[in-house]
């Protein structure tokens, strides 16, 4: 079965990846914060289901 709140982490962090690529931005700005925190959500995840 999909796992849906895991494909909705991966999609939003692909699309905010785009856009930061696009537009150029720091590191410091709240889109790559973002990024960051989607990464920390989809390790737990990930971490937390059973193989």
């Amino acid at each position: 079965m999909a796992d849906l709140y895991l494909k909705a982490l991966e999609s939003e962090r692909k699309a905010l990846w785009a856009t930061c690529r696009l537009k150029g931005l720091a590191k410091d700005t709240p889109e790559r914060q973002r990024i960051a925190e989607l990464d920390r959500l989809i390790a737990e995840h990930k971490a937390r289901k059973p193989a």
